[in-house]
C-alpha cells in the first residue's frame, strides 16, 4: 500500500489579465501550498475502486480522482486496477484546490505505481487537462502561477506566517464565479514583479495594498457569507485576510500577535481551522511514499 498527503493551497494574489479566444481566462497568481490536506492510499485490486472517507462510490468522470487514473491508463491501458481511498479534509468548493491536489497525487503514485515513467514536463501537460490548479499542485511550495495554469514558477524563501481559515456556509462554483466576473469586472494589470519580494520578505502592508483578488467582487455577490468570514477574520485580529481563489474559503494573517483558537470565529460554523504555508521542501518530505504491506 502507497499513502500519501495531498496539500491544500491558498493564493496570496490572484489577478485576472485577459481571456483567451479559447474562452479560458488569463491569470497571474502567487500560490502556496498550506499544512492543510487529504490523505490518500493506493493499492492493487480486481477492480478499480475509489471510497471517500470509508464509503465506495461510482468510478466516473465526475470525481477528479477517478479522472486522473483514467487519463493515466491510457499511456498503459493493461495497468493493474487499482483500490483508492481518499480521506478529506479539504472543503469543496472553498478556492483551496482540494480536488486538484487529490488528482494530482494521483498522477504522481499511478506513474510510480504502474512504472510509465512520464517525466515532471508531461505530467504537468496532462494535470492541467484536469484543471488549472494541477501543475501548480504537482510542483507544491511558493510558485507564481500564469497562463492558465500552465506556467508554474516555483519560488524561493516562502512564507510561514500562522493562517486561520474561515469557510462560509456556502461554497463556490468556480465557472459562476467567472461568468459573475465577466458580467461586471474589468481585465487588471499582471502582478507586479515587487510585490514577489514584499511577499518573501514578509512585507505584509506592501505586498497586500499592491495585489488583489480579483474574483473577490463578483465570488462575494453569488456568496454574501464570504464578506462576513473576512469580517470575522478582522474581528479576532488578523493582520490581514483575503479570499483564496475563486472562493468560498478566506484566510486571516497573524504575525506579531497569537493566532486564536478558530473557535473565536463565532459565526462562522461549518469550517475554521488553522494551518501554516508550506515551502516545497517541506511539501516534498510529506508526500513522500509511506509504504506498508497489506
Amino acid at each position: 500500500m502507497i499513502r500519501v498527503k495531498a496539500n491544500a493551497k491558498i493564493n496570496w494574489s490572484l489577478h485576472v489579465t485577459g481571456r483567451r479566444p479559447d474562452g479560458y481566462h488569463q491569470l497571474d497568481m502567487l500560490m502556496q501550498s498550506i499544512s492543510l490536506c487529504d490523505t490518500l492510499a493506493f493499492e492493487l485490486s480486481d477492480s478499480d475502486m475509489l471510497f471517500i472517507d470509508g464509503h465506495p462510490v461510482p468510478w466516473n468522470d465526475k470525481n477528479l480522482v477517478c479522472r486522473a487514473a483514467s487519463l493515466l491508463r491510457e499511456h498503459c491501458p493493461s495497468a493493474a486496477h487499482v483500490r483508492i481511498d481518499l480521506t478529506k479534509n479539504i472543503p469543496v468548493q472553498a478556492g483551496l484546490g482540494g480536488g486538484s491536489a487529490d488528482a494530482a497525487a494521483t498522477l504522481t503514485v499511478l506513474n510510480s505505481l504502474w512504472n510509465l515513467g512520464i517525466d515532471r514536463k508531461r505530467l504537468m501537460q496532462l494535470g492541467l487537462k484536469l484543471g488549472a490548479d494541477v501543475p501548480f499542485c504537482l510542483t507544491g511550495g511558493l510558485c507564481r502561477v500564469r497562463g492558465i495554469g500552465e506556467t508554474v514558477e516555483p519560488l524561493s524563501n516562502a512564507p510561514s506566517p500562522d493562517l486561520l481559515l474561515a469557510m462560509p456556509d456556502m461554497g463556490c462554483d468556480t465557472a459562476q464565479v467567472f461568468r459573475a466576473f465577466d458580467e461586471t469586472e474589468e481585465y487588471g494589470q499582471p502582478l507586479d514583479p515587487r510585490a514577489i519580494d514584499d511577499l518573501q520578505a514578509g512585507r505584509w502592508e506592501s505586498f497586500f495594498g499592491e495585489t488583489r483578488n480579483d474574483l473577490t467582487a463578483p465570488s462575494m455577490r453569488l456568496n454574501p457569507g464570504i464578506e462576513t468570514a473576512l469580517r470575522e477574520l478582522s474581528r479576532v485580529g488578523a493582520r490581514f485576510s483575503r479570499m483564496s481563489g475563486s472562493g468560498a474559503c478566506c484566510f486571516g494573517l497573524f504575525t506579531d500577535q497569537r493566532i486564536p483558537r478558530p473557535t473565536a470565529l463565532s459565526t462562522i460554523n461549518t469550517y475554521r481551522v488553522a494551518c501554516r504555508p508550506l515551502g516545497v521542501e517541506w511539501v516534498s518530505q510529506t508526500s513522500d511514499y509511506q509504504r506498508s504491506m497489506s
